[in-house]
């Protein structure tokens, strides 16, 4: 059994006897509970290719309400290959459907704005 400063802050402070090495477990116990419920926002990346079919957009979007369910910010990048940078407004077009289909569950952070051979666009959830 130790003498172990409990609460220092008061007047006068407070002391007890117990034992030190399973005050300090529960002091350690009770940090890591307190992380554990902590929801940390992660960034997730969705990639996209302006000439992209129906099916593989709808699954990519989808894919992308998870994560954005789930409390995360999405990062949507529209890269182009080739002679496909000249037409820039296919990829402004698709990260406008985009918005329109998150638009529920999503804001849009960061607008679409283009980056060298990529158009990036950020979202993140409503609360």
């Amino acid at each position: 059994m130790d003498l172990v400063e409990v609460a220092p802050q008061s007047q006068p402070p407070v002391c007890r006897i117990l034992d030190y090495g399973k005050y300090k477990y529960e002091q350690s116990k009770r940090a890591k509970m307190a992380r554990k419920k902590h929801h940390f926002m992660h960034l997730k990346e969705v990639k996209l290719r302006p000439k992209i079919e129906e099916h593989d957009f709808q699954f990519k979007v989808n894919h992308a309400k998870k994560f954005l369910e789930s409390g995360n910010k999405v990062k949507f990048t529209v890269y182009f290959r080739g002679r496909e940078i000249t037409h820039k407004e296919f990829g402004k077009r698709l990260l406008e459907r985009i918005i329109e289909v998150l638009n529920e569950v999503a804001t849009v952070e960061l607008s679409p704005k283009s980056e060298g051979r990529n158009m990036v666009m950020t979202m993140i959830p409503k609360h």
